[in-house]
């Protein structure tokens, strides 16, 4: 038996680099003052369908709905934003507090075709920022993006756009359409499709052939209300001030129905035709959308297993998980001993290994070298009579005898030195 297609299992070699990816997000999750947020791996179908929007890829083509024994109609997750402000609204968030600032670590689900940095089970970790429509919360967004990755030792292209919002995006649609219309015949089949249903997507496209047909394309910018165009050059005038550096690019649209105004995406070279790291910007409508009250907001995801494979590409050393001591007992009255005091240890803090396969000394040592520990116990009948242990000192190849009543404090002050 196999794993399904475009999914895979993640080793305790792997989960070194996931759990050190993890903890450097959270790290600077806590430094910015954001909660964290877990919710359920499947909702009401409707909460992706209203709040995704159904023209897009995601609802039309990608989502794992099922019907369950109720006859309700459920979706696993295929992202997060949606199934946040479902929970946003229903625990009446808005109302305890003027801002939310939430954060999500977890897998979700697409039905996409498998090929290098997309699985069908992937990992996301991502943040929003709901209550506010100041471009402070948009800079301070993009800012956390750029920690994390900068931390992490990838290098980024920053692209920002603002796409408007309900009172000045319907005019550019209407101008972009009848511009679709007039190169209708050099479009991809999809995105002859597209420019009925989503206009803006095409210009989202990767096809060459419509990258060509659509280079004289109208540009958003140009459309932009009073409003939309004060905000988007004072989130562009935060990035400078804080010294992130960002390339403007009017066909950045991002793939989901429901942003508005200012929509961003970090670019890696180091990923190939899948080329976006993480992206993200301001959705103002999605709370209504799904029910609540008007709710300005903005936010950010990031696939996990694409920035697990940059930072391996860019050799990217991550912390070793070694045990911090390995406990030999040289005979059987000696293993005995060392059973027990590595259970005192570990309880005491310890990372501690022993041998359970009645090993030589020789291949004992052997393991204890395999796995990288600093420290090495050893014990035989000589120091079970004497009450005292020889330490060895891996790294220093020194040895020294310690007696039984200090030695886990002795062990503690070692590996923490």
């Amino acid at each position: 038996m196999q794993s399904v297609k475009g999914t895979k299992d993640i080793l305790p070699h792997d989960s070194v680099a996931w759990r050190h990816l993890e903890q450097v997000i959270r790290e600077v999750m806590h430094r910015y003052c954001y909660g964290e947020i877990r919710t359920p791996i499947f909702e009401d179908t409707t909460v992706f369908s209203r709040g995704i929007g159904e023209a897009t890829d995601i609802v039309g083509k990608e989502m794992y709905t099922f019907t369950d024994k109720g006859g309700s109609s459920l979706t696993l997750r295929p992202e997060m934003t949606a199934p946040v402000i479902r929970s946003f609204i229903e625990h009446g968030l808005g109302d305890q507090r003027v801002l939310n600032k939430l954060y999500y670590i977890g897998p979700m689900f697409r039905q996409e075709r498998p090929q290098a940095g997309r699985f069908r089970q992937f990992h996301q970790f991502g943040f929003e920022s709901i209550g506010q429509t100041s471009p402070e919360c948009d800079a301070e967004i993009i800012a956390m993006a750029s920690d994390i990755y900068t931390r992490l030792g990838i290098s980024f292209t920053l692209k920002i756009n603002s796409v408007g919002d309900p009172t000045c995006r319907p005019q550019y649609r209407e101008v972009l359409q009848s511009f679709l219309d007039s190169v209708h015949d050099r479009l991809s089949t999809e995105s002859q499709k597209r420019a009925l249903s989503n206009p803006m997507r095409v210009l989202d496209s990767k096809d060459e052939r419509d990258k060509e047909a659509t280079k004289n394309a109208p540009v958003i910018l140009d459309y932009l209300s009073d409003t939309c165009q004060k905000h988007f050059q004072r989130t562009c005038a935060l990035l400078d001030e804080i010294g992130i550096g960002y390339v403007v690019d009017p066909r950045l649209v991002r793939g989901l129905d429901y942003y508005t105004m200012t929509a961003f995406e970090f670019i890696s070279a180091d990923i190939g035709s899948q080329d976006a790291l993480g992206g993200g910007g301001r959705y103002d409508g999605l709370v209504t959308q799904l029910g609540g009250k008007e709710t300005p907001a903005v936010g950010f995801a990031a696939g996990i297993e694409r920035m697990l494979m940059v930072m391996e590409k860019n050799g990217y050393t991550f912390p070793e998980d070694s045990p911090e001591v390995y406990l030999i007992g040289m005979d059987p009255a000696s293993r005995d001993w060392v059973f027990q005091t590595a259970i005192k240890m570990r309880t005491g803090g310890l990372s501690v290994e022993i041998d359970y396969a009645d090993r030589s000394v020789k291949a004992q040592m052997r393991e204890a070298n395999r796995l990288g520990c600093p420290f090495v116990v050893i014990v035989g009948e000589t120091e079970l009579q004497s009450g005292t242990a020889q330490v060895k000192n891996m790294r220093e190849g020194t040895q020294e005898s310690v007696e039984f009543s200090s030695l886990i404090e002795y062990m503690t002050a070692l590996s923490h030195h």
